[in-house]
């Protein structure tokens, strides 16, 4: 596990560190409401030069950013609905897939698929301050 304690205006940095590391899988995002998961995926959309508007996709379940970003949220449907919707092949996609409110279980079924995953727990510390801690998996 390697963890991080940014400002958000260096932010980019880690960024960058998981755009040249990680091209194509899954990243779990996880953290209280308000901790960042949009914000993140906002950075990474801005390193990738993709200009579409990065928004939370809380009640549209996935959000598609060009041809590289694909953003997800199961805060309110949950693992189930979203397996039952069928949206663990679009997992399987080429690209970078952000799946904000993940958990352990979706980890390890991921993991079985042999698709790539890492977990990024954000933690608020400060108004303008996180701690980032990366797991691969």
């Amino acid at each position: 596990m390697k963890k991080f304690v940014l400002k958000l205006e260096q932010l980019p940095e880690l960024i960058s560190y998981i755009a040249d590391s990680f091209k194509n899988g899954v990243v779990i995002l996880r953290g209280d409401l308000a901790s960042g998961k949009t914000t993140f995926v906002k950075a990474m959309a801005k390193e990738l030069s993709i200009k579409d508007e990065v928004t939370s996709p809380t009640f549209s379940l996935q959000q598609c950013y060009g041809d590289k970003i694909y953003h997800y949220d199961m805060y309110n449907h949950g693992l189930d609905h979203f397996i039952s919707l069928g949206m663990l092949e679009e997992l399987d996609k080429f690209g970078l897939h952000f799946v904000e409110w993940g958990d352990d279980e979706l980890s390890e079924i991921l993991t079985s698929a042999e698709i790539p995953t890492i977990t990024i727990e954000i933690t608020k510390i400060a108004d303008d301050a996180r701690e980032y801690k990366i797991c691969t998996h």
